[in-house]
């Protein structure tokens, strides 16, 4: 006899895998219908937002290259072979990073990898020689897709890799964090601003949510400012150049009589902000 459906063990309720089996009998006959099976189960409650997230990352990460998403040239943080510890270590403290780059003269010419936690041994007393510190450098073309790297990355144990142009110069570096993040993205907050919206939002404040991609003049327009675009084009290098530095999420940055507050940024760029005006400024215009 068959029991009552409330009586059914615990166990032979269908799990994730199952549910998720159902919902793909149909085979999807390209990438636009596996998405939207993927959303029609979410909307069925058989995933979360982070797990249809994570889905859509995967299938991105497949379609991608590794200039896509590579910290260029410029943004390379490196280290010259002809530094002793004492002058490199207090910028390796700096910019926290575990690994760097190691070159000799110029960024075309990397010699290896160093490990931040091999400095120890300078720190422990020990005789110290970087060239005796260093791993393999791994190149790698721009045209390579995330997939396969990640499949590399986790073959050969390494975290970071050197891309090369068509013409064999470094371009750019990527790490395994960057291909990472690619699949499990930003937990998106109030603070996000969406893709379809205008690039400057003011709330009822007066304060302004401003995507860091928007154009100088544009901001100049909005805002009633005067930055020069020379040297940047968009309002996110205008604010690192302020910085000195890409600044992480809380960081504030104030130019002129405006206060930048990062409200999204990963390792590689500023993605949105917060554009205040700076209190002790209307200060100083309310006594005067």
């Amino acid at each position: 006899m068959d029991q009552p459906e409330s009586n059914k063990p615990e166990g032979n309720k269908p799990g994730l895998l199952e549910r998720l089996s159902t919902m793909l009998l149909r085979e999807p006959e390209d990438r636009e219908q596996l998405v939207g099976l993927l959303h029609s189960a979410y909307e069925r409650n058989l995933l979360d937002a982070d797990a249809l997230s994570m889905m859509e990352g995967v299938i991105q990460v497949s379609e991608q290259q590794v200039h896509e998403i590579m910290i260029p040239r410029a943004q390379m943080d490196v280290i010259d072979i002809s530094q002793p510890p004492e002058q490199f270590i207090p910028f390796v403290i700096e910019t926290a990073h575990s690994r760097f780059p190691v070159i000799d003269g110029n960024k075309d010419n990397i010699i290896g990898i160093l490990l931040a936690k091999d400095l120890l041994r300078y720190y422990a007393g020990e005789e110290f020689n970087v060239r005796d510190m260093l791993r393999p450098a791994i190149f790698v073309p721009e045209s390579k897709r995330l997939n396969v790297l990640l499949r590399d990355f986790r073959g050969n144990r390494n975290h970071i890799a050197l891309v090369v142009d068509e013409y064999g110069g470094v371009c750019g570096m990527v790490t395994i964090e960057d291909v990472l993040e690619q699949i499990v993205g930003d937990i998106e907050d109030e603070y996000d601003i969406n893709e379809d919206e205008d690039n400057l939002i003011q709330d009822a404040a007066g304060n302004w949510r401003v995507k860091a991609a928007t154009e100088i003049a544009d901001f100049n327009d909005a805002l009633g400012t005067s930055f020069s675009d020379e040297e940047y084009d968009t309002i996110g290098g205008l604010v690192i150049k302020a910085a000195g530095q890409l600044p992480k999420r809380g960081d504030s940055v104030v130019i002129d009589d405006l206060v930048f507050t990062v409200l999204r940024a990963d390792s590689r760029r500023l993605h949105s902000l917060l554009v205040e005006r700076n209190p002790s400024q209307q200060v100083l215009e309310n006594v005067s």
